[in-house]
């Protein structure tokens, strides 16, 4: 894997060598995290699939916007769509974690022709619906008064997640680390952004097959969102882990990875398009 940088979008991202013929993968990390999480799986697919993963803006060493409204989904999925484009990539099957499953289903919504599959982790598709979301939304309704404040943040890095395999979704250490390097207010923007999508409209028009995979002892996203999802997606399958908390990607590599494997072979099985190498490299904007 090695490191780039496209200027023009202010995005880190990571890429193997791409290689005609092989389905591309994008791994998308949640709220407070980094593209570290995906270190294992990196490891893992790397000779059998072209790998994007990146840090979504504001996160890990992305950019880090200063206003509240840099932060609307819609600025996740542009950036998204600006990193394809750049490297030559026309479909893709995307793998979202938490926050990222929101950017994701935004992205189906404006691009969905760009999707050969989509794998939700511990996902969400209207965080707002629920009361005590309806408060915390409430309560987030006067961040954007930060912006009125300066923001001078530390360059970004990324957590050695080694170090919380196996932490509970509260995890105090972890979670330091992690709003530590993205900042408060990128995390507080973040979340009160998060509460604006409203997707479930958009379930039944998923036409591309769909991953859904969640943990019973999840205290973040309930369990019940998968289901609910699943239920409406009309190509998806739905993996529930018993004993799973909302973790996945750090706490179940092993049974993540395996599931998107069969996940991958399935698409193709079906008889996907052809996935084909990047056709540049990038263009002036962005560096290596």
């Amino acid at each position: 894997m090695t490191e780039h940088v496209c200027e023009a979008r202010g995005v880190y991202y990571r890429t193997n060598t791409f290689s005609a013929g092989r389905p591309t993968l994008v791994l998308m990390h949640g709220v407070s995290g980094s593209s570290s999480a995906w270190k294992a799986y990196e490891a893992r697919f790397e000779r059998q699939y072209n790998l994007l993963t990146y840090d979504i803006r504001g996160h890990g060493k992305s950019r880090k916007y200063p206003r509240c409204r840099d932060y609307a989904i819609r600025h996740f999925v542009e950036d998204l769509h600006a990193l394809l484009e750049h490297l030559g990539v026309d479909t893709c099957i995307l793998v979202s974690h938490s926050f990222s499953v929101l950017i994701a289903l935004e992205f189906l919504r404006v691009y969905q022709a760009r999707v050969q599959g989509v794998v939700f982790l511990s996902g969400e598709f209207d965080a707002g619906r629920h009361l005590p979301a309806r408060v915390l939304k409430a309560l987030l309704a006067p961040v954007a008064l930060l912006e009125h404040f300066p923001f001078h943040p530390h360059p970004g890095r990324h957590v050695e997640y080694a170090r919380y395999l196996n932490s509970g979704d509260w995890n105090i250490p972890r979670m330091l680390a992690d709003v530590g390097n993205t900042t408060w207010r990128v995390y507080l923007y973040c979340t009160k952004e998060a509460y604006a999508v409203q997707a479930e409209r958009l379930l039944t028009n998923i036409r591309v097959p769909a991953l859904l995979m969640h943990g019973k002892k999840d205290t973040i996203f309930s369990v019940q969102n998968s289901i609910d999802m699943a239920t409406r997606i009309p190509k998806a399958d739905l993996v529930v882990l018993d004993d799973a908390d909302h973790i996945l990607v750090l706490n179940r590599a092993h049974e993540v990875g395996d599931a998107i494997e069969r996940f991958v072979h399935r698409i193709l099985e079906e008889g996907a398009p052809g996935f084909r190498a990047p056709t540049r490299a990038g263009d002036e904007r962005c560096r290596r």
